[in-house]
């Protein structure tokens, strides 16, 4: 990517941006201006994701081959509706420019002992020379909600002719193939029912049921449980049993996935790095574009294309993500294909042992 020039959004412009998003009453033009400014400076994070994603991807591999890394920038619904939240008060919490999960790369590894030494060796001890601002570290502290991730923050810092993009904040997440499986449930469900699990605004029973299973998953992991969920494997096996009949949870997944037609459109069959996924959960599409390294500006323009064009619409969800391969994409993002086989899989061994 050639070299950027940030002031053209500026802090200044780019808190502007954030407040006219968060401003039903501003005009349609004030908000085209804002949506312009705000595709801007998140692909401005391209490159200092990058760099943190290129050595994930260099250490997990050392250590797991099994290891799975993906890079996401943030999509705009996302960022509004955060934004939003911070805006509540009468002052906000947060601006724009200070989002620090704009960019963001993932690392799932095959398990827990694996997660703790990468986190360990690489991060709590490791040799980067970039600042970390903020570490929350939810596998040790799960939240109320039941999801179990660490994440860092650290600001980019580059004294090697890369000096415009220091001080941008780039999110790395790091979490095992369970807790992995746990969380894209919980957006596939997200997806398919119009709920906000995720953000703590979902309707009560599927907001327990997820909590129950995450406590359920920390026990075969030997990691602390969700706050004020049983921690007695029978009591909590059979609480599971109980809600997963009442939801019918495995069913309705199944039916999710059957209905999916996924349509490639891959501009690049060959070395893609770089996948657009449109998700229309009314017609049952998902239609995937992939993209070389040498395309990524053209990427990046078309994620915004297809925002603008979907802003609004509940109903259609795209995220602009990078992928070793087409089948990483499906593992780290199953939760777009509304691929849930392998939760259901650990899920019938939960109900198993009640039965």
């Amino acid at each position: 990517m050639k070299k950027i020039d940030l002031k053209k959004f500026s802090k200044s412009k780019t808190d502007w941006a954030g407040k006219v998003l968060c401003d039903s009453s501003r005009s349609e033009e004030d908000k085209n201006v804002a949506l312009e400014i705000l595709s801007n400076w998140r692909a401005a994070h391209s490159y200092p994701m990058h760099i943190f994603t290129n050595r994930l991807r260099r250490i997990s591999g050392s250590l797991d081959s099994g290891a799975l890394v993906a890079q996401r920038l943030k999509r705009v619904p996302s960022i509004i509706k955060k934004l939003k939240r911070s805006y509540g008060g009468k002052k906000a919490s947060m601006k724009l420019s200070q989002m620090q999960d704009i960019a963001g790369c993932r690392v799932v590894m095959s398990d827990i002992d694996l997660v703790r030494k990468i986190y360990s060796e690489y991060y709590v001890n490791g040799d980067l020379k970039h600042e970390k601002v903020n570490e929350k570290n939810y596998i040790l502290n799960p939240k109320s909600d039941g999801y179990r991730s660490i994440h860092l923050i650290y600001r980019f810092f580059s004294d090697k002719g890369k000096a415009d993009y220091n001080g941008l904040l780039v999110e790395v997440q790091i979490r095992s193939k369970l807790q992995h499986l746990w969380a894209t449930a919980v957006e596939t469900v997200d997806f398919f029912t119009r709920q906000a699990i995720k953000s703590n605004q979902g309707q009560k029973d599927w907001a327990d049921f997820f909590r129950l299973v995450s406590s359920a998953f920390a026990l075969f992991e030997g990691c602390s449980s969700v706050p004020g969920v049983p921690i007695r494997e029978k009591e909590l096996y059979a609480m599971i049993f109980k809600m997963e009949k009442e939801l019918q949870v495995r069913r309705k997944m199944k039916s999710w996935m059957e209905s999916i037609e996924v349509l490639d459109e891959m501009k690049s069959k060959y070395g893609s790095s770089y996948f657009l996924l449109e998700l229309d959960t009314v017609r049952g599409k998902l239609i995937v574009t992939g993209y070389s390294k040498k395309q990524e500006k053209r990427a990046l323009r078309e994620y915004s294309e297809v925002e603008k064009r979907i802003y609004g619409r509940p109903e259609y969800d795209v995220v602009l993500v990078g992928a070793d391969t087409s089948e990483d994409l499906k593992k780290v993002y199953p939760n777009y294909f509304l691929d849930t086989r392998d939760f259901i899989r650990y899920l019938n061994l939960i109900l198993k042992k009640v039965k």
